[in-house]
């Protein structure tokens, strides 16, 4: 392809995108070394055409082809790749089949069977790797709660499992059903704290790194290896803690019917969600590579509609977007860092891919794409 052709194509749409946004301007590097800028002033960043392949993904325009190319080695991007991740819209993203293709699948395997196929394909990746950006004193993969955007991650997870206890009003010897125990941040908080948990998982890999840690910390914590919807126990729960699962779970009726035959009356559910305005609008790319299956962003409205058929009260909803972006983006600059071991163990396809991942996300996060709430119910 001549680079006129690329050229002429992302011209025509600069002209129609910006015509009633903000101009952000920024620059493409050709595969014969021609820079051409779009924009007025200074680029923002700079997009290098490594391969003809980059420069026809370019020139059709199409968001789920441009992250392939970069994930490929294709294309790279200089300078500010959250700010070229906050114009995501302008390459389109019409790729239906791989944005819906998870409701198709659900329906042929089973709900219980394409949940678990779903969080095993991103949570089965070796635990060593998401440790590489997580905070280091929780290891804690949803937002942490920030008293201002300079604050240390660590001290904004500690401050989120502090929040979490204090708002399901649990004491020592309580018992407390969480829902995806990830790498233990909370179950192992509560727990030092004289809380009895049960954490459940889908994943094979958070299994087994659940299982040694409270084996080595000598926690009394059980690690339960089940679908919430099929879990059962002789006893009722003083509480129940769902830290970014509820995205796995989008039927709301069903789970908190699940919710009310697990806890005691009176008992409390602590949650939290990013979420999105409409359910099924996940990009091609986290459909493909990142949350396949039936995974959704939280519809607020669709929840709390389901909260006021169901007993529950809802006590409490806060909005945790700017936390989930100062999260998001501190874990991108931590992966960033580490990016030289990440590809000598994993491979630079992994690198890219989270970071288009967590670059993707904390622009979601600050340009409204994407909300993040955080909730409490009690069961009367």
């Amino acid at each position: 392809m001549a680079p006129t052709d690329m050229v002429g194509a992302l011209r025509r749409r600069y002209d129609s995108f910006f015509a009633s946004r903000r101009p952000v301007p920024f620059a493409v590097i050709d595969t014969a070394g021609g820079e051409h800028h779009f924009g007025p002033g200074a680029p923002e960043f700079t997009i290098v055409v490594r391969d003809p392949r980059g420069a026809r993904a370019l020139a059709g325009l199409d968001q789920f082809a441009v992250v392939v190319a970069y994930l490929q080695g294709w294309l790279d991007v200089d300078g500010d790749l959250a700010a070229a991740l906050r114009i995501r819209e302008f390459f389109t993203d019409r790729h239906p089949m791989a944005r819906y293709s998870g409701l198709f699948t659900g329906l042929l395997r089973g709900r219980r069977e394409d949940d678990r196929r779903a969080i095993s394909h991103h949570y089965d990746a070796e635990s060593e790797f998401f440790l590489t950006f997580l905070d280091t004193r929780h290891r804690c993969y949803t937002e942490g709660v920030f008293l201002a955007d300079d604050e240390r991650l660590e001290d904004a997870m500690t401050r989120k499992m502090d929040m979490a206890l204090e708002a399901i009003e649990v004491k020592p010897g309580d018992r407390v059903l969480e829902v995806g125990g990830g790498w233990g941040a909370f179950a192992e908080h509560a727990a030092r704290r004289g809380v009895e948990v049960t954490t459940t998982t889908l994943s094979r890999e958070s299994e087994r790194y659940l299982t040694g840690l409270f084996e080595r910390e000598g926690l009394d914590v059980r690690v339960v290896r089940q679908h919430i919807f099929g879990f059962r126990d002789e006893r009722r729960y003083d509480a129940i803690v769902n830290m970014g699962v509820t995205e796995h779970l989008p039927d709301y009726r069903r789970t908190l019917r699940t919710y009310a035959e697990l806890l005691k009356p009176g008992g409390h559910v602590y949650l939290d969600a990013l979420a999105m305005r409409r359910k099924h609008v996940a990009s091609a790319f986290m459909k493909r590579y990142i949350y396949p299956g039936r995974s959704a962003p939280l519809l607020l409205h669709q929840y709390l509609r389901q909260v006021a058929r169901s007993p529950f009260e809802l006590c409490s909803i806060a909005d945790d977007r700017h936390n989930y972006y100062l999260t998001c983006r501190e874990w991108a600059r931590r992966l960033d860092a580490a990016r030289d071991d990440i590809t000598q163990r994993w491979g630079e396809a992994m690198y890219r891919q989270f970071q288009i991942f967590l670059w993707g996300s904390a622009a979601g996060f600050d340009t409204g794409l994407v909300q993040a709430y955080r909730w409490v119910l009690r069961l009367p």
